[in-house]
């Protein structure tokens, strides 16, 4: 149970507007972010939303990741993207492919102002307490 999730809103990005629009091209590209940081992608759904007048209106993915999941949501109308990685760490330490994942993720969107979280999830406190 004990891992790293990493929490980020990208505001003002400058990366190619497609890239805010495009469910298949954001798909490829978490999927071999995924793979190019050692995680082990196990299954992925990216929705493609649109506009009352059927135009691409923003994307919303998730990769399940044996080790967790990374998660991108895009406004390409105010340019933001929220992203989430989050890794367990039960068989190894998983941290860096997390922070790795993480920044290569931020540096392909461009953005202009970054908010950054990194919660520590699953802490134990000591060996598990016996059911009452």
């Amino acid at each position: 149970m004990q891992g790293l999730h990493l929490l980020a809103d990208l505001h003002a990005c400058a990366c190619p507007p497609a890239f805010l629009l495009d469910a298949a091209a954001l798909e490829a590209f978490a999927v071999g972010a995924c793979r190019r940081h050692g995680l082990t992608v196990v299954g992925c759904l990216f929705h493609q939303f649109r506009d009352a007048a059927g135009r691409a209106a923003g994307v919303t993915g998730t990769v399940v990741l044996a080790e967790s999941h990374f998660a991108l949501h895009t406004w390409p109308e105010i340019r933001g993207v929220t992203l989430d990685v989050y890794v367990c760490n039960f068989s190894a330490d998983n941290s860096a492919l997390a922070h790795g994942l993480f920044a290569e993720t931020i540096a392909a969107f461009t953005p202009g102002r970054v908010d950054r979280q990194a919660v520590k999830r699953g802490e134990l406190a000591g060996p598990a307490a016996a059911p009452a």
